[in-house]
């Protein structure tokens, strides 16, 4: 069975989140909630959420896949934590995927890898960064090697179901998407 890591901070994007850990589920792909800090984590929304267990137990080797909701100041604060840049260090170094969606991007360039990607993000969310070759084309979904990114809220259906795809295949994705009645 695959397995994801899906890390939450406070002010993550509720649609975002919610929607990849259900499409996931619904693909049977593990997916394991872990909080920043310990107990419930509150969305930008007010959305409450009490993750499977907290961050600090996880390995890299542990998971094919890590997602990063956006939202804000939720992906400021997936940015300042340090286990999330080990994290995908190392899950970038293995070559295993890495997957941000909205103002998450902006965290897999802090962390170096947006170097010579092409990628989308919500508009203005990479700006700021620091990062050589990067190419933003602002389409929906965006999959450049190892590393997916998606432009927001509106587009979380299409990332998760492009995650499917990515770890399960085409098959399972169009079941999924059948079920969904789309």
């Amino acid at each position: 069975m695959k397995k994801v890591l899906l890390p939450l901070a406070t002010g993550f994007e509720e649609l975002e989140a919610v929607t990849v850990i259900d499409i996931l589920r619904r693909a049977n792909i593990s997916v394991t909630v872990a909080g920043l800090n310990d107990g419930v984590i509150t969305g930008s929304r007010g959305t409450r959420i009490l993750p499977d267990e907290i961050l600090d137990t996880n390995s890299a080797s542990d998971y094919d896949m890590i997602v990063l909701p956006g939202g804000l100041p939720g992906a400021d604060n997936l940015n300042n934590d340090s286990r999330i840049h080990r994290l995908l260090k190392q899950m970038a170094d293995d070559g295993r995927y890495i997957a941000a969606i909205c103002a998450a991007p902006k965290v897999l360039a802090a962390a170096g890898l947006l170097d010579n990607k092409e990628v989308t993000s919500f508009p203005g969310a990479l700006s700021d960064t620091n990062t050589v070759g990067m190419r933003y084309t602002g389409k929906a979904i965006v999959t450049d090697g190892n590393v997916i990114t998606s432009r927001g809220p509106g587009t979380a259906m299409d990332f998760s179901l492009e995650l499917v795809r990515l770890l399960v295949g085409a098959e399972t994705q169009q079941q999924v998407e059948q079920g969904l009645q789309r």
